[in-house]
């Protein structure tokens, strides 16, 4: 296992220590589209309630998002996507015991839910699609995670792939994270996502999670997302085996939880919540011997 560094991510109500044990970031899409899971929690009620036993099941962090970004997606306005998720939001906020995260690049949207009771920013865009996303993160001190995509996700998987994919991605997060400082962004509160599917060969992502290693020498906090994605089913079918509908990839997604931990992740978003914290935890316990004797 690569040694994964500690760090402290500074919210607006809380510290989150990352690197004692991998948080799992639970995924809430309010949307009718999304690559998965589409449809299934748009209505107020059953979000809120996935999100509840999201918790149950293990989640540190639950990511509420009302815009699809799978490939080939073109977006919604602001308004409707503070119509999706700012209700979902505001009912957590006295529901949940974990941080909220809003899953958005419009800074709109991050205002009106911090407003609402997120405490962090997932930007996709990596502040590109709306810059100001870091005057709100400042002003209210919220976590905000920056994720690499080359293109946008209309786009992303029919632009020309990256010659050099480390090379690409590292560079886009330097220049994201550095952006983000110059706008007032305290270090501790950043975290970096190599954007895992966003623009990338099935056989780039591959690439990335065995080299994360060498991402998190940019000093901070790694987030990883594999949950479910087309690149499970292609190293699948390059097996030939039968990948089968995104839903049915948990056992592909265990095994890149598993190793995106053993290679320095600090949090893991995924849909299976009660499935991956238990790979988080035992590949935890597995590669720590001071956590197994503490099990």
């Amino acid at each position: 296992m690569f040694p994964r560094r500690k760090f402290r991510l500074h919210l607006p109500g809380r510290t989150l220590v990352l690197g004692e044990h991998t948080l799992v970031m639970g995924v809430l899409n309010v949307t009718p589209d999304s690559f998965s899971d589409g449809g299934l929690f748009l209505d107020t009620e059953a979000a809120v309630a996935r999100a509840i036993a999201m918790e149950n099941e293990g989640a540190d962090i639950i990511d509420v998002g009302g815009e699809s970004t799978r490939p080939g997606s073109l977006g919604v306005s602001a308004e409707i996507e503070m119509g999706r998720i700012l209700p979902v939001i505001e009912r957590l906020r006295s529901k949940l015991g974990i941080p909220i995260s809003v899953d958005t690049s419009k800074s709109e949207v991050a205002e009106a839910a911090a407003a609402a009771g997120a405490e962090i920013v997932n930007d996709v865009t990596a502040l590109r699609n709306d810059p100001r996303i870091a005057e709100v993160a400042r002003q209210r001190n919220l976590g905000l995670v920056l994720m690499h995509m080359r293109g946008t996700p209309r786009t992303m998987q029919k632009k020309p792939f990256a010659r050099d994919i480390l090379r690409d991605v590292a560079a886009g997060l330097r220049h994201a994270a550095a952006a983000a400082q110059r706008a007032g962004i305290a270090k501790t509160q950043i975290v970096l996502d190599p954007g895992i599917g966003f623009g990338k060969s099935y056989r780039q992502n591959c690439e990335l999670l065995a080299r994360l290693p060498e991402l998190a020498r940019l000093g901070y906090p790694l987030l990883v997302g594999t949950s479910r994605k087309s690149f499970i089913a292609g190293v699948l079918e390059q097996s030939e085996l039968r990948a089968g509908p995104a839903a049915e990839r948990i056992w592909g997604t265990a095994a890149t939880v598993a190793a995106s931990i053993l290679q320095g992740a600090h949090i893991v978003r995924v849909h299976d919540v009660a499935e991956m914290a238990q790979v988080a935890r035992v590949t935890d316990a597995l590669a720590s011997p001071r956590l197994m004797r503490h099990a």
